[in-house]
C-alpha cells in the first residue's frame, strides 16, 4: 500500500474557545475508504456525513472533553435509526477515558423517550488498553499529557503517523514513538498553556528533523492560524487530507512489557 492509499484528513481543528475552525478531529482514509474517525465534537458527525455520506465505521475517542465527545449523541441517534449500515458503529474507548464518557454523555436511564434502549445498543463499545486491531492494521494507544495522567490518550500506526490529541509536549514518547517517518499530528496554539503546547513549547522540546514531520492542530481561529504559520508551523487545515508514508502493518501486537 503506498502512501497514496492512505491518508489522515481533517474534519475540524479547533478547541473548545475557538469553533470557527471546527471541533478538532481527524478521518483516517484507507484506499479511499474513512476507516476511521479520531474523536467526536458536536458537530463531527454532520461533518462526516455532508463529506462521505454514511456514518463512521469505527471512532476513536482520545479523552472526554465535550469538545471530543458531545457529538457522539447525535452520533447515537444516527446510529439507532438509520439501519441501512451493515454493523454498528464501532466505538475504540480508553479504558480510563470510559467512566468520564459515561457520567458526560451517558447520563440518562434511557436516552429516548419511549424507553427500550439502551446508549450502547447503538454501538459496538470496545474498550482498549495498550491498542487495538483494526482493518487488519495494528493502532497503539498511547498515554499523553493533558490535565492528569490517564486523562487523554494519542494514537500511533507504526510508521505511518501519531495523533497526540490534546497534550503537552511528549518528547520521550515521541522520541519512542515516532523514531521513524511518521507523521506526527500535534495539539499546538501560538501560545502554550498548562493543558495544551504552544508552538515556542514544540521548538523548545522537539529536534529540527521532528518539527519537519508535525502537522499542528487545534488553533481557535484564522487569525491563529496565521500567526502559527508566521512563527514556522505547519498547520493542518480542515477539510484536507495529508498522505501518510507506506510501512508494512504489524503482523502481531506488541509484546506488554
Amino acid at each position: 500500500m503506498t502512501s497514496a492509499d492512505m491518508l489522515l484528513r481533517f474534519l475540524g481543528v479547533g478547541g473548545s474557545a475557538g469553533m470557527d475552525q471546527g471541533s478538532a478531529s481527524a478521518v483516517l482514509e484507507i484506499a479511499g475508504d474513512p476507516a476511521l474517525l479520531i474523536d467526536c465534537g458536536q458537530e463531527t458527525p454532520q461533518r462526516f456525513q455532508a463529506r462521505y455520506g454514511r456514518l463512521p465505521p469505527a471512532v476513536f475517542i482520545t479523552h472526554a472533553h465535550m469538545d471530543h465527545v458531545s457529538g457522539l449523541e447525535p452520533l447515537f441517534f444516527s446510529a439507532w435509526f438509520d439501519r441501512s449500515e451493515p454493523a454498528p458503529v464501532r466505538l475504540f474507548v480508553p479504558v480510563d477515558v470510559l467512566a468520564l464518557v459515561q457520567q458526560r454523555i451517558v447520563i440518562e436511564a434511557s436516552p429516548l423517550a419511549e424507553g427500550g434502549v439502551n446508549f450502547w445498543d447503538a454501538f459496538h463499545l470496545a474498550p482498549v488498553a495498550q491498542g487495538f486491531w483494526w482493518r487488519e492494521h495494528w493502532f497503539d494507544v498511547l498515554p499523553v499529557r493533558h490535565h492528569r495522567p490517564g486523562f487523554a490518550f494519542g494514537l500511533r500506526l507504526e510508521g505511518r503517523f501519531v495523533y497526540t490529541g490534546d497534550t503537552r509536549p511528549i518528547p520521550e514518547l515521541l522520541e519512542a514513538q515516532a523514531g521513524g517517518n511518521e507523521l506526527v499530528f500535534h495539539d499546538c496554539r501560538p501560545d502554550g498553556n498548562p493543558s495544551h503546547s504552544g508552538w515556542d513549547d514544540l521548538c523548545r522540546e522537539y529536534p529540527p528533523e521532528l518539527l519537519a514531520r508535525i502537522r499542528t492542530y487545534h488553533y481557535g481561529t484564522a487569525a491563529d492560524a496565521e500567526k502559527m504559520q508566521a512563527l514556522g508551523a505547519r498547520i493542518a487545515v480542515a477539510g484536507e487530507g495529508y498522505p501518510l508514508p507506506p510501512a508494512e502493518p504489524r503482523d502481531r501486537p506488541p509484546a506488554v512489557p
